[in-house]
């Protein structure tokens, strides 16, 4: 009898007590939450100033470099969640995912700290290379060649390591808290997923007001330390809360299975060669063979209906990510041109200080801009978790998760529309030639006399979407997908974001191709002369589109879903 159940999953050792399961189910997703927010701290802490780090005087990375890697550092956190998700799905269990990647996370991100001081880039890079010197340029328009990127195979493979960490974390822990509390019912992991989200923020608050403040004030070195602690914290307590927590061995993916279902559909000759030559393997050593647990092709067919049926309904969601990740991005190059108040009064007011504190030792870093949705987020959660949400529940009109997450779309079409309507706004200024020239750093930027408080209502809208599109997306992903592949289909949520946000940037890319919206090369860093408007308005047009498509989708599935319900009931009357 104990090996049946060892096989299956193993029940927390201190849920035994009288009155246990429900108080330790509580504490362990309690410890979920406190290490995805110390991980996500960490993370921040990383991106937030990493292209300020790179183009600092430490590597001789110009700032296309340096932008360049932390676009492929983001990137690949995304795209690489499908693996982090199949690997604990298959072979190594969503317990034992989560702490390798820590032990990887702790590893990779030690790697900044160290390159921080002169003796450990020396250690890990060795000697700066030597500027050669070429004839000077004749003419003041000729190109100039960017300097080599020094340290750039380490650091990148630092980044690399640590993206696949952070992925891995991404696509198991969600699924493993919300394990913690399965055993309470449908509405325990609904609350569950709306405390995730908050803990994600409360880790970017933490680290975009400390770590970032930290790194762009006193040193890189103590900054990144911090980050480096955090992810010791969090493994330290993933480690200690280990005896309370439910955890399931892998059943293996089926993720495999179905690729073997497509080989032997599309390619039989193939597939042939490959049974075959298993076959021949399995008469040599027959003793060696061991019956394995696994789904029969029945139950493959099945979950591969139903990840037929989830996939649309994840893949329209890349448009309203396009949407979500304009807040990184366009949204705050277009703050940087509006008028930014001077919060240091004893300045002259004509010279707007901005991000700066002019004769000050310390200046305001950039990387709090993000600090609107955040706050956003921090404060929307708990009024829909203890508001809300009841009060639907007890009047019957809780929407499903779908329906929420078409109501997120919409109010990320409605952001995306004001956006425009404020960069219209804008450009009538800049027009009539009506700009206040403002510092941020090293740069000058010709901003209108707009404020920047003229955004809040932008990032109200993106933050209010976030809490109806991404919170039930994720709510989705976990309750709808086969058990066997809950690592992967989270993965695979994550990863469509991820390509949200690089068709967002590749539109953006194009627009700024000669004779495009964006295409404004004598501006300098500024965007006074490209249409921006008109790109916040195309993206407005792509997710009303998509949000109908998902809207219809959405349908479907919830009738289908509805269709199935209402069979099986009859069979369990008469069983």
């Amino acid at each position: 009898m104990p090996a049946p159940l060892a096989r299956e999953e193993r029940r927390p050792l201190l849920a035994r007590r009288p009155r246990g399961p429900r108080r330790w189910r509580r504490t362990a997703a309690a410890a979920v939450l406190l290490v995805e927010a110390l991980e996500r701290a960490a993370f921040f802490g990383v991106s937030a100033n990493l292209v300020l780090y790179l183009n600092s005087a430490r590597f001789h990375w110009d700032g296309q470099q340096a932008s360049r890697a932390a676009l492929v550092f983001l990137g690949a956190s995304y795209l690489l969640a499908p693996v982090g998700g199949w690997l604990a799905d298959a072979y190594l269990g969503r317990h034992r995912a989560i702490a390798l990647s820590l032990l990887l996370y702790l590893s990779a991100s030690s790697l900044l700290p160290a390159t921080a001081f002169l003796d450990g880039r020396r250690s890990f890079c060795g000697e700066v290379p030597e500027s050669s010197l070429g004839p000077a340029c004749p003419s003041p328009d000729c190109p100039r060649a960017s300097p080599t990127p020094y340290c750039a195979p380490t650091l990148y493979s630092g980044l690399l390591l640590l993206a696949l960490a952070a992925s891995s974390i991404r696509s198991n822990l969600t699924s493993f808290g919300a394990d913690q509390v399965m055993d309470l019912g449908r509405h325990a992991s609904r609350r569950f997923f709306n405390w995730l989200y908050w803990s994600i923020n409360v880790g970017a608050v933490l680290s975009l007001l400390v770590v970032a403040f930290i790194q762009q004030n006193v040193n890189f070195l103590l900054g990144y330390g911090i980050t480096v602690g955090c992810v010791g914290l969090a493994f330290f307590i993933f480690l200690f809360a280990t005896p309370i927590f439910i955890t399931k061995p892998p059943a293996g993916s089926q993720v495999s299975s179905m690729l073997k279902l497509a080989l032997q559909n599309c390619c039989p000759r193939l597939w042939h060669r490959h049974s075959t030559r298993d076959s021949q393997g399995t008469q040599t050593l027959p003793a060696q063979r061991s019956p394995q647990p696994g789904p029969t092709p029945q139950e493959d067919m099945a979950n591969f209906q139903v990840l037929v049926k989830i996939l649309p309904v994840m893949v329209t969601l890349v448009p309203y990510w396009m949407v979500y990740f304009q807040m990184q991005s366009t949204y705050v190059l277009q703050g940087l041109h509006l008028h930014i108040p001077n919060i240091f009064p004893e300045y002259p007011s004509n010279s707007s200080v901005a991000l700066r504190a002019e004769g000050s030792s310390y200046k305001i870093p950039e990387a709090w801009l993000l600090l609107a949705n955040v706050v956003v987020v921090l404060i929307l959660v708990p009024v829909k978790d203890h508001l809300l949400d009841p009060l639907l529940l007890r009047c019957k009109l809780l929407p499903s998760a779908l329906q929420k997450m078409a109501l997120g779309m919409f109010f990320g079409f409605a952001s995306v529309v004001v956006a425009g309507g404020l960069e219209m706004e804008r450009l009538q200024y800049i027009h009539r030639n009506e700009t206040v020239s403002q510092q941020i750093g090293k740069n000058v930027y010709y901003a209108a006399p707009l404020s920047i408080w003229w955004q809040v209502p932008q990032y109200l809208l993106i933050g209010i979407s976030e809490i109806f599109a991404s919170i039930p997306g994720l709510e989705f992903a976990y309750s709808e997908a086969p058990r066997s592949m809950q690592g992967a289909i989270m993965g695979i949520f994550f990863c469509l974001s991820g390509v949200g946000s690089l068709l967002g940037s590749s539109l953006v890319a194009l627009l700024s191709l000669p004779g495009g919206w964006l295409y404004c090369p004598k501006d300098f860093g500024n965007i006074n002369n490209c249409r921006m408007d008109l790109y916040f308005f195309l993206l407005a047009s792509i997710q009303a589109a998509t949000a109908l498509l998902f809207i219809w989708i959405a349908g479907r599935y919830e009738r289908a879903a509805q269709g199935h319900v209402s069979q099986s009931c009859p069979s369990r009357d008469r069983g």
